[in-house]
């Protein structure tokens, strides 16, 4: 085949496009990296200490591990789990070198996440419901950045074309509303309300109806948090989903959880709860910037095997990023592994 058939040179305007794709992955996982600063130093002080003057692979390395995870707000079932699999690697492969266990740890980490059913996210995907558009109802309590999620939500799918409304159905609490207005309008999209006290039903019946009749793509569906009365928020639920559903039966097509990432096992705690007054089928977990408590993402995806949809890493718009757990997991062990056999003078460590 001559060469000019099987080369085919790279359009100035793809070259652009590709550029600009290099510069957007790099911004997030900047920020990924930023947003895990606190809770990775926070493990890896722990390790360190645990290394101190170790040359092989003992009961207190094992120890020490053990303390930095729980340290970290990954929950004591999780951390148990992740021990007992490091445990059984070092005595099947007989590993004597310390530093390979944290190596492990990571490799260990990654596993769980891939068992316990958190996919690959890339991107904000929003799937084809033709003829009906997407629904999302979004429900946490009061002050875990529920209103915030939403807003940087339909930021996202309406940068990547859609059409998004919002449906203020959070009418128990005062200032709700408005907040949820403030975004639609910052973001520039669709908002059906009604006035404080309203029917939270009769406000998503609307939102999905006007979605249909403008043929919208997104809807998000915020809802209030009363965990003091789980049975009716159970109730309240329940009938919004009715309701929606004389419009379209398939909805809601995603019940998303929100929950602060900063409150550590209390976040873990709220979604025991929630998840019995309703089924849930996808987490985001926001405030990770700022706190040491960032392990707790992992014993949510362990512990519930619910899809880690979302994380929050930061305020701004874009610091709302969709959860890749091989990209989390880097992050979080960022150049400590190299750093670690830096300090002990080892040459030749696998790389985190």
């Amino acid at each position: 085949m001559p060469f000019g058939k099987c080369y085919q040179p790279i359009s100035p305007s793809k070259q652009n496009q590709m550029a600009f794709f290099n510069f957007f992955f790099k911004e997030k996982k900047e920020d990924l990296d930023k947003g895990l600063e606190k809770t990775g130093e926070g493990m890896f002080s722990r390790l360190t200490k645990a290394l101190a003057g170790k040359t092989v692979v003992d009961e207190d390395v094992l120890d020490g591990i053990e303390e930095a995870l729980v340290a970290c707000d990954v929950g004591a079932a999780t951390t148990i789990k992740i021990i007992e699999r490091l445990e059984e690697r070092v005595a099947r492969d007989k590993y004597n070198d310390v530093l390979e266990v944290y190596a492990m740890l990571k490799d260990e980490i990654i596993s769980l996440l891939t068992e316990n059913n958190t996919p690959e996210y890339d991107d904000f995907e929003v799937p084809d419901k033709s003829p009906y558009p997407y629904v999302m109802m979004i429900v946490g309590v009061n002050g875990v950045g529920k209103t915030t999620t939403i807003g940087k939500l339909a930021y996202q799918f309406k940068k990547r074309g859609k059409e998004v409304i919002l449906g203020a159905a959070d009418t128990f609490r005062a200032a709700a509303v408005d907040q949820l207005n403030i975004w639609a309008n910052r973001v520039e999209v669709g908002i059906v309300k009604q006035g404080m006290g309203a029917d939270p039903a009769a406000v998503a019946f609307d939102t999905v109806q006007s979605a249909l009749a403008k043929k919208a793509d997104v809807v998000l569906i915020d809802t209030a948090g009363r965990l003091h009365n789980k049975y009716y928020l159970m109730e309240e639920l329940s009938k919004i989903k009715r309701v929606m559903q004389k419009l379209a039966p398939e909805v809601p097509h995603d019940v998303l959880l929100v929950l602060d990432g900063s409150t550590g096992q209390n976040a873990l705690e709220q979604a025991k709860q929630f998840m019995k007054a309703t089924e849930i089928t996808a987490i985001a977990i926001t405030k990770l910037d700022g706190t040491a408590k960032g392990g707790v993402v992992l014993g949510i995806a362990d512990q519930f095997k619910i899809p880690i949809k979302y994380i929050g890493v930061g305020e701004g718009m874009e610091q709302l990023q969709v959860f890749n757990k091989r990209e989390f997991v880097d992050s979080l062990f960022k150049n400590k592994i190299s750093w670690l056999c830096t300090q002990q003078g080892v040459k030749r460590c696998r790389n985190s």
